[in-house]
Formats: structure tokens, sequence, C-alpha cells
């Protein structure tokens, strides 16, 4: 498999990687390059070289597949390659343009002499995979950009633009356009020149002050980053480049082995890749068609409404704001503008750039003026005879090709697009609170939804900036779904003792940001009251009441009455335990003849998060979800669980799947609720066979 190409110009060899998407550095690219490497040398007639990639990329580094696997550490490694270019008698010019990240970059920090588009992007953001530069980055990008600047790059992962580094050593030239041809042209001067390849081992650092400026940023780092070790490593790393190169790299090595180690990192790795599996979808190609959306509608102007609109202006993209409210219509649009105008405070964003924002932003209380509209959702009141009448008014005013989305994170989408004559254009876009800023976007698809409908929901998220996560119709989709099981799991040991207090702070010692009573107290008691009322409704064979009934019918509501499951001081978001939930809890327990017992913080962990668990293997057992790791991105990126656990599904792996089963069915043997403790099938299967958990 041939993943460059090889020519030769006039004495000068030019190597251009070809390993689309990303000319990714795995096994055969590498052995590539070294033996393209290897050829130049031995021919006579080569005088200098120019490795090189597209425009769109030069290398976006490692294959992140072949991480934990036997072919990382296959020879020829990158580190190899960086040693022959070291040793390399000939000069060697990198020509970047595009994007040039990780081992791409430390392949070019090794090359003699560096020319990039003014666009270029560079940088090395191995730390957001929880490890750190491992070629050698950590020893030349310092030497070449200074020592403050690269530890920036680094620790942070900082991407940068080749202009933005044009008063650096990093570039000797930046053009704007036909690098490739700059770069041979280069060569060719510095042949004529007689210029003896310079190399950057070679650069002596100089930084005054140096183990002063360290000490400051060793402290700021721990403090900013304590559940996650790559930052630090980072620091120390680069720390090495004040040594001698070699024991610099020695450092730097030893350093990168022992996060490769961390579960942190492996967790961080799962994530990078389950990001990106996500947006795959059986069945949708690149072939599939995609609608062009131009104009977007949004109905209903309330909290929801107003977040959509944004996360679509902020993309550029016209949106219309319905509500027959005007009220609450010129409340919303006064929200939007609130907003902009914080984040013009806060420096995020310009005078003129807020005005355009606002210029893009129509509203209207007739469904008549969406006509033109590509797509719209409906962000209304969660009650399914509200839903009813906007999507049969917005199947009347929709031109042909729009499609009808529903906001909804409960409702049947199945019975919403039954409301249309064109059920093949509805489905779910499941935005989370609060939808301008949060990433997640469960995309629901119904049963006639067509596989444009979806191609084009899946390209509409990449453009609006959030990641996507495909769910079919079931009570809740994924996210709220497996909610559930978790809240039952944190009521369970409510009624058998704990408090409210203990659950969030075992939950948030684990890594959560904010335990369930604390973020149920922050989203209001009662719109998960309105659920449960409805679902009884709907299913009057089943008790679905909860102690928190009882604290939503004393109007205890969460912050916005001063008083949930915590109370709060006029105007304050700090929670106090409040005696009176004790007193409410206390009579529940009496009513149903439970004697209270204690947890330690370790159960409180494994009761809620295998909880999760169990569910998350029942939905993809129903094939609600795709794939687990879709699991685990959604609960990420729209539930708060701890990053550094890579998701509740990674997390089970990493515990075992065995233990997992033998901890439910414990769970189950002294439960009020043994049914709801039976572990999934799947995991039963897999805990058998000992098979992961994928």
């Amino acid at each position: 498999m041939t993943q460059l190409a090889y020519q030769v110009l006039d004495g000068i060899a030019l190597i251009v990687m070809q390993n689309p998407p990303v000319n990714s550095m795995g096994h055969i690219q590498r052995r590539q390059i070294l033996n393209a490497l290897e050829r130049s040398g031995e021919d006579a007639q080569i005088r200098a070289v120019v490795i090189t990639g597209s425009e769109e990329v030069f290398s976006g580094g490692a294959d992140i597949t072949e991480f934990g696997t036997p072919k990382a550490n296959r020879q020829p490694t990158l580190r190899d390659i960086i040693e022959a270019l070291d040793e390399f008698p000939k000069p060697v010019i990198a020509a970047i343009d595009g994007i040039c990240l990780g081992g791409g970059l430390e392949l070019a920090l090794a090359a003699h002499y560096r020319i990039a588009t003014r666009r270029a992007v560079v940088g090395l953001p191995e730390v957001k995979l929880g490890l750190l530069p491992g070629a050698g980055g950590t020893q030349r990008l310092p030497r070449l950009v200074g020592l403050e600047r690269g530890l920036d790059m680094i620790v942070h992962g900082k991407k940068e633009r080749a202009a933005a580094l044009a008063d650096t050593r990093l570039f000797d030239l930046i053009v704007e356009d036909g690098v490739a041809d700059a770069a041979v042209a280069f060569a060719r001067r510095r042949l004529e020149a007689g210029d003896a390849p310079p190399r950057t081992r070679d650069i002596r650092m100089t930084e005054p002050d140096a183990e002063a400026f360290l000490q400051v940023v060793r402290r700021n780092i721990s403090a900013a980053n304590p559940r996650f070790p790559a930052p630090m490593q980072c620091v120390e790393a680069v720390a090495g480049c004040l040594l001698p190169f070699d024991e610099g790299i020695r450092k730097e090595r030893a350093l990168f082995v022992q996060l490769m180690s961390t579960p942190e990192s492996a967790a961080l790795r799962h994530v990078f890749a389950a990001e990106r599996a996500a947006a795959k979808v059986p069945g949708i190609t690149k072939e599939t068609p995609r609608r062009v959306i131009q104009r977007v509608g949004v109905v209903g102007a309330g909290t929801m409404g107003t977040g959509i609109c944004m996360s679509f202006l902020n993309a550029g993209i016209p949106v219309t704001l319905l509500d027959l409210d005007g009220d609450v219509l010129a409340r919303g649009v006064a929200t939007i503008r609130k907003h902009y105008d914080a984040t013009m405070r806060k420096g995020r964003i310009s005078a003129t750039e807020l005005e355009k924002r606002m210029s893009l932003l129509g509203t209207t209380r007739m469904y008549g003026d969406l006509k033109d509209a590509d797509l719209v959702v409906e962000a209304v009141f969660e009650d399914m005879a509200i839903k009813e009448k906007v999507f049969r008014a917005l199947d009347e005013a929709l031109k042909p090709g729009a499609i009808l989305a529903t906001n909804t994170s409960t409702l049947d989408v199945n019975v919403i697009a039954g409301f249309v004559k064109r059920p093949e254009d509805v489905l779910g876009l499941h935005f989370f609170s609060p939808a301008n800023v949060m990433r997640l976007l469960e995309i629901v698809r119904a049963d006639r939804t067509s596989a444009e409908v979806l191609a084009t929901a899946l390209a509409v998220a990449k453009t609006i900036g959030k990641q996507p996560v495909v769910s079919g119709v079931c009570d809740g989709f994924i996210g709220n779904r497996m909610l559930n099981g978790y809240r039952t799991a944190g009521e369970e040991l409510l009624l058998l003792g704990a408090s409210p207090r203990e659950i969030d702070r075992a939950l948030e010692d684990f890594g959560f940001a904010m335990g369930p009573y604390r973020m149920g107290d922050l989203a209001g008691l009662d719109i998960g009251w309105a659920i449960r009322k409805r679902r009884q409704a709907e299913h009057p064979d089943r008790d679905f009441s909860s102690v928190a009934d009882r604290l939503c019918e004393a109007g205890r509501f969460g912050q916005k009455t001063g008083a949930g499951w915590y109370r709060y001081e006029e105007g304050g978001r700090i929670p106090h335990e409040d005696p009176v939930v004790a007193d409410i809890l206390d009579a529940y327990r009496r009513e149903n003849s439970i004697e209270p017992s204690s947890f330690t913080p370790r159960e409180i962990v494994d009761r809620c998060v295998f909880a999760l668990v169990n569910e998350g293997a029942r939905i993809v057992e129903e094939g609600v979800s795709q794939r687990v790791s879709d699991l685990d991105i959604v609960y990420l990126n729209g539930y708060g669980f701890p990053l550094q656990r890579g998701g509740p599904m990674h997390y089970a792996q990493q515990v075992g799947i065995f233990n997992v089963v033998r901890a439910l069915r414990r769970f189950a043997a002294h439960s009020r609720i043994p049914d709801f403790w039976q572990p999934a099938a799947l995991l039963s299967s897999l805990a058998n066979s000992g098979e992961a958990l994928t």
C-alpha cells in the first residue's frame, strides 16, 4: 500500500505524504517515509529533500488506533525517523500547509528547515489525550519558540497559526501559497550558499530565571489540574530542555511511558476515538444526499428556544424565532441580546460581531412566516397535545423538503411524526441546556426518518459545533433513560438511609461536577415531577411516585424557590442542608417500614454508576444506541460524567464487567426493587465470556 509519492526535481527529492484523511503516521506511513529518506541519502544525485503533505494537512500525527497495539511500537517508530533526520547529511525542508499536529509537528521540528503557509496550523495537543509529545517535541519546540511559549503550547495543547509564530525560529520562511515549490526553491538557495544543515538539537537554551519561572508554572498547573497527571508531566518534560539535549530526550521518553499506562490517558484516548465514531451511522455514507440548510426556524421563545437560536446564530445561520405570545417573544429576544452583551463585555466577541448575530435574528407570531425555512426546531412545553398543534401548523406552513425537528427530551418522536403528512422529514434534535453552550446533540431517528434527513442533521451538528449522537426512539432516548436509572439508584440510597449531601459528596469526589441532588435543585424539581405525572397517566398500572414528589408538593422546586433538596439563602446558590428534608425522608422511611443504614462513599458511587451502566447495556441490547461508546459520549457531554473516567461504560470496562455484574447481583439481593438491579443480558454474557464491552 503506497502512502506517499516520491519524485526527483533536478537534484531535490520531494516526498509527499498521501495517507488521507490526516496523513496519520501509522506503521506503513512511518516505514515508507524512512525508506524514502534512505533512498534519498544513498542517491548521490540527490542534494536535498523536501517533505510535505497536501494543502489541507501536512500530518495530523500518530495513528491513535495503533495506541495500545503492537503496531504502536513496531519499527520504524516515529523516533527512528527523527533520529534518521538528526543524522541526515543533506538538507531536509519540511513544507507545511494545512494541519500539522502532534507527531506531524515533531517530524517537522526534526527537519533542518521549516517553511509554512500563513494559514497552516501547528500544535502539540497530546496533553488532551493524557499524554505528552514523545518524539522530541518537548525538547525541540521550546528551543525554537522560547521556553514560555513552548511550555504554553505543550501544557495546554494549543494550536497556533503559522503567521502568529513568524517572529520565532520555528519557521525559516512564511508564504501565502505553493509551499512545496517554495521549499524546493529555498533548498536550492541553501545549496548555493553552501550552508551546513542546522539541527534544532544544537540550539542552547539561554532562558534567564528559567527555574523560578518553572516553579511558578508548577504551582499553577498543579492547582488547575488536580485530576489529570499529563499537564504536570508536560511541565517536567519541558523543563528537561534546560538539560543537555540527550538527557532531556531520555526524561521526555520516561515520562511519556509513565503517562501511557495511566487510566486517565486510557480514558481520554477512548473519548477521542468514541467522539469520531459517534458521527458514523450505518447506512449513511459520503454519497448520501444532504439538504442545504440556509434558514432555520425555532418555535418557542423560552429557555431552550433562545439557546437553540443562539446555536445557529453563532454559526452565521439566519433564524426566525416564533412564539404565539408577544410578551414571551420579546423576552426571548431580550435574553439573546443580554447574553451577547455579556459575551462582548468578556471580550469574546466584538460589538460588530454582536450586531451581526442579532441582525440574523427575525421574529414572528405567524407560522406562515416560516415558509422559507429549511429546518424548524420545535422547543415548546413538554406536552404531547401542544406538540401536536405545533406540528400540524408546521406541516401546513413549511415548504416541501423542509425538516421538522422536535427538541423533546422524553416524548415519542414516532407519535410526533404521525401528526404530519411527511413523517420521513421528522426527527428529534434534543439539545441540552444551555443549548448554546452544551456540546451534546442527541439526534433521534424515528421509524420513518429518511437517511437524507438524518445525514443532514449530522452535517448541521458539525456546522453548529455540536457533538452528535444518534439514538433510536424510547422514553428518554439515551441520556434521560440512563439518567432515570441513575436517579432510581439515588432514590433507593435515600430511602435506605443516605442523605442528599452524602450522595452528592461521594459522586463529586468521584469526579462529577455536581451530585444528583445539587443538580436537581439547579435544573428544577418540577420538571421531573411533571414527567413522572405524565408517565403515571400513560401507565396507570405502574408506580412512578418518588420521595421528590413530597418536596414538590411543599413548593420546594430547587434554587428558583429557595428550597429543594437543600436550602438556599435569598439570591444565593450555595446549598445548605435542611432539617425539613431530613424530616420528610424520615417520615417516608417510617411509612415504608425502612430501617436506615449507612453507606460508604465507594458503595454510593458503585450503586449510582453501575445503575447507569446496566441501563446503558439494555439500551445497546435493544438497538436504541448503535454502539457502546456512544453512551459514554452522551454522558460526558450532556450529564457531567468525569472526563478522566472516560464515561460510564468505559469505566465499567476498567473495573471489570465480571465485578460490575457481581455488584449488581449483590444490590438486587438486598433491594426493595430487585428487578431493577438484575444485570442486563449483555453484561451477564460478557461476564461469563470475559470479552470486552465494546
